[in-house]
C-alpha cells in the first residue's frame, strides 16, 4: 500500500484525484491540503474518501515530514516552488507530481504524457511534470503526424469553465459566459509553448472557454510539406494509439459530450484536403481527468511500479 499525500486538494481536481485513488486497493490518500477548508472532513467535498481525514492547513516542512510515499501538488501555477525545495531537502525520494505549468520546462523534471512520450522514463522517476489540459489534447492531435508538417499546427480549442479553477474570474463567470464563447490569451499561451517545446514543432493555438463545466474540444489544422493520402495518416494515428486503452480513433468528429465524463480521449473527423496538402482532426477529453487527474494517476502509478489503468474505468 503506497501513502499519498495531495496539496490543493480543495480544486475541481482534487475532487477527482481524491475519487481516484479511493478506487485503488494499492493507494491510500495520507493526508490533504486546503488552508480554505482545513478541519472539515475530506467526505464533505469527495464522499469518496477515507471516512477520518480532515483538510489541513499543512506548510511545506510539514507536507515533508509526512513521510508518503507520493505527493501530487495541485496548485495553481507559480505555487509549488516552496513545496519542492522542502521535499528536496526532508523527503529527497518522495514522489512528485505537479499539475501546474511550474517544472513543464525544466529538464529535470519528467514530462509525463506516456502515449506519446513513453513510459520508460516515468518508471521510478521521483519528479514528474503532469501536461495541460489543453496541451494533452493537442499533442494527441499532433505527434503521430508531426513528421509530415511544413509549418506551425493550428489549433482552435474550447474548453468548459472548470478549467478556470475555482477562484472567481470572467472565465468562470456564469453570467458573463452565458449564450457566450471567450477568446483569451491569443498569443503565447502557456500550453501553446509547452505544445512546440514538446512536439519539437511550432505549434499556434487559440484557447476559448464556454458555459459548460467540463470538456475539451480541439480542432487542428495541419499543412504538409508534400501530399499525404488518408490512409497514410489513418496508418500514423492507428500505430501511435491503437494498442492504448486511454485514447479511441473514430470516424465521427468528437464533440464536447464525448470527452466530459470520460477517463481517455477521443480523435476523430479526420478530413483530408482533395490536393493531400492539409488535413484537419479533432480530439474531446475531460480537462479535469486525461487533461489533469487521470494523467496524474497514470504517472503516478508508473513512477511507483504500479498497474497503470486500475481505477481508471477502462
Amino acid at each position: 500500500m503506497k501513502t499519498v499525500g495531495l496539496i490543493g486538494a480543495r480544486g475541481h481536481t482534487g475532487r477527482e484525484l481524491i475519487a481516484l485513488i479511493a478506487r485503488r486497493d494499492d493507494m491510500r490518500l495520507s493526508y490533504a491540503v486546503s488552508r480554505a477548508m482545513a478541519g472539515t472532513p475530506v467526505r464533505d467535498l469527495a464522499p469518496e474518501a477515507p471516512q477520518d481525514l480532515t483538510f489541513e492547513a499543512l506548510d511545506p516542512e510539514s507536507c515533508a515530514a509526512r513521510g508518503a510515499d507520493a505527493v501530487i501538488l495541485a496548485m495553481p501555477n507559480g505555487q509549488a516552488d516552496s513545496y519542492v525545495a522542502a521535499f528536496e531537502a526532508h523527503a529527497p525520494d518522495t514522489v512528485l507530481v505537479d499539475l501546474s505549468a511550474d517544472y513543464r520546462f525544466d529538464h529535470a523534471w519528467v514530462y509525463g504524457l506516456p502515449e506519446i512520450y513513453g513510459r520508460a522514463a516515468l518508471k521510478g522517476a521521483r519528479r514528474i511534470s503532469n501536461p495541460g489540459c489543453y496541451a494533452t489534447a493537442g499533442q494527441l492531435c499532433v505527434a503521430p503526424v508531426r513528421a509530415f508538417l511544413s509549418g506551425p499546427a493550428h489549433l482552435f480549442g474550447v474548453s468548459g469553465y472548470s478549467g478556470a479553477g475555482t477562484t472567481p474570474s470572467r472565465k468562470n463567470d456564469l453570467e458573463a459566459l452565458k449564450d457566450n464563447l471567450m477568446p483569451y490569451m491569443l498569443a503565447g499561451h502557456v500550453h501553446e509553448r509547452e505544445m512546440s517545446r514538446h512536439l519539437g514543432r511550432d505549434v499556434r493555438f487559440s484557447p476559448h472557454v464556454a458555459a459548460f463545466f467540463r470538456g475539451i474540444v480541439m480542432t487542428a489544422q495541419l499543412e504538409f510539406a508534400a501530399p499525404v493520402t488518408e490512409a497514410d495518416l489513418r496508418a500514423a494515428y492507428a500505430g501511435a494509439y491503437e494498442n492504448e486503452p486511454l485514447i479511441r480513433l473514430t470516424d465521427a468528429i468528437p464533440e464536447i459530450t464525448d470527452g466530459a465524463n470520460n477517463p481517455g480521449a477521443v480523435l476523430g473527423g479526420l478530413t483530408v484536403s482533395d490536393d493531400g496538402c492539409r488535413a484537419v482532426i479533432v480530439c474531446a477529453l475531460d480537462n479535469l481527468l486525461k487533461g489533469a487527474a487521470v494523467q496524474a494517476m497514470q504517472n503516478l502509478a508508473l513512477a511507483l511500479d504500479l498497474p497503470e489503468f486500475d481505477g481508471l474505468g477502462v
